[in-house]
């Protein structure tokens, strides 16, 4: 126990230069898919309208589909990215978007 509380105290370091953690590759995808969420989410705040109200919805509940550790994460994510792709180009235009789908 008294090893656990050690490592409690080093919660602090989190995200941090010290954070020895933080350098993982894995930690650094991390970080970055929160930058691309919030990118995302200012799309989503300059095309928000009433004709996209239901795209932009999915387009921000896409990070609940990012699940799991290590390889399976890694997968998910890139399902998520391809969706994510489509999901902004209907938002930025819904008419286009629109008519694609409905041609193929």
């Amino acid at each position: 126990m008294p090893l656990l509380r050690q490592l409690a105290k080093g919660k602090r370091l989190r995200g941090s230069g010290l954070d020895l953690f933080g350098y993982s590759a894995e930690r650094r995808i991390e970080r970055q898919m929160i930058a691309d969420y919030e990118k995302s989410l200012d799309v989503i705040a300059r095309h928000l309208s009433a004709i996209t109200h239901a795209t932009a919805v999915t387009l921000a509940s896409l990070p609940e589909d990012i699940k799991g550790f290590g390889h399976v994460k890694q997968a998910s994510h890139a399902a998520v990215v391809k969706r994510e792709a489509a999901l902004l180009e209907q938002l930025r235009d819904p008419k286009v978007a629109g008519a694609r789908i409905a041609a193929e």
